[in-house]
């Protein structure tokens, strides 16, 4: 079977935490910025770009997690693999086998 190119699990949930959080950030952002901007209580348009920002800052977050991902795995894929070799794994290091 084939090594798993995937990323580990910890690195997914880091990345999808951080596109929802980049999300809601974005989104407080943009609804207070348009809230204090406009004089007149406008708050279905603050509403709006609240609801435009967040969804612009996880765009852009996704699109850095994702190949935040894609460059760990490529990393992972130039490391040397460590395989088992037969014959060394015989007794234990660092003792001598009695005949």
């Amino acid at each position: 079977m084939p090594p798993d190119s995937s990323p580990s699990l910890l690195a997914r949930v880091l990345a999808f935490s951080a596109i929802i959080v980049a999300g809601v950030c974005g989104g407080l952002i943009g609804f207070a910025v348009m809230d204090l901007s406009c004089d007149d209580g406008c708050t279905t348009t603050a509403g709006l770009v609240g609801l435009g920002t967040a969804v612009g800052a996880a765009v852009g977050t996704g699109i850095v997690a994702v190949l935040t991902l894609r460059a760990a795995v490529e990393w992972r894929a130039q490391q040397p693999a460590v395989t088992a070799d037969p014959a060394a794994g015989q007794g234990r290091p660092g003792r001598r086998h009695r005949r």
